[in-house]
């Protein structure tokens, strides 16, 4: 068995990366749902704004 080449560890680091950036695109386009929730979903009665700080 040979060892792996540049060309095969460049493969295994362009794919692992791509697949990072798939679960980070899901997780941001979870947190705009979240946040376009909580901002209808807002108390009527409060000065407008839904979080704390």
């Amino acid at each position: 068995m040979s060892t792996p080449t540049l060309a095969d560890k460049a493969i295994l680091i362009l794919a692992g990366a791509g697949f990072a950036v798939k679960i980070l695109w899901w997780v941001a386009v979870l947190v705009l749902v979240l946040w376009l929730i909580g901002f209808v979903a807002r108390p009527k009665g409060s000065s407008g704004r839904w979080y704390r700080w």
